[in-house]
């Protein structure tokens, strides 16, 4: 049987989530949340992602999805295909005790993810920024929401943002 597979994104109300690959704002909740959804689990993520972060994240493992042959870092478990990351994602868990796989971004493996997973972790951030990477479409209306929390532009947020988690209907 299949761990439950789980997507992590923070999304400006126009769609972009970076430009030159990094993040476009500074949100301290968002990022609270994002360690608290992915401790303890495994994260699949891009290349490039896994290079903006530049190091694998405590308290979780990280597979790497590539089509660089040459690619290779220190502590992270690197794969060549979707269905190849997704199985090293469950080996992991399992071996962790995890009860789910995140997938932690970017643009092309969220592409990858979405006819997948079983939950997605939304965060609108109410801003529309240039950039060069935005989140693919998707049909929302397969997903029903199951939580909703508004939050005002702060002193540790840059922008008002709104977490919104969506589950597969079934």
């Amino acid at each position: 049987m299949s761990l439950p597979l789980i997507l992590v994104v923070a999304v400006a109300d126009n769609g972009v989530i970076g430009r030159d690959n990094r993040l476009l704002w500074r949100l301290r909740t968002d990022l609270k949340r994002f360690r608290e959804l992915t401790w303890g689990k495994p994260m699949i993520m891009g290349r490039k992602t896994f290079e903006s972060i530049g190091k694998p994240l405590p308290g979780r493992e990280t597979v790497v999805l590539t089509r660089d042959p040459g690619f290779a870092a220190e502590g992270v478990h690197v794969t060549r295909s979707w269905d190849e990351a997704v199985a090293k994602g469950e080996e992991i868990a399992r071996r962790m005790g995890a009860d789910a796989v995140a997938v932690a971004g970017g643009a092309e493996i969220y592409a990858l993810a979405l006819p997948h997973v079983t939950r997605i972790h939304l965060t609108e951030v109410h801003v529309a920024p240039e950039g060069d990477a935005t989140f693919p479409d998707f049909d929302r209306t397969a997903f029903r929401e199951v939580g909703r929390s508004d939050h005002p532009k702060g002193a540790d947020d840059e922008h008002p943002f709104t977490f919104i988690d969506l589950e597969r209907r079934s």
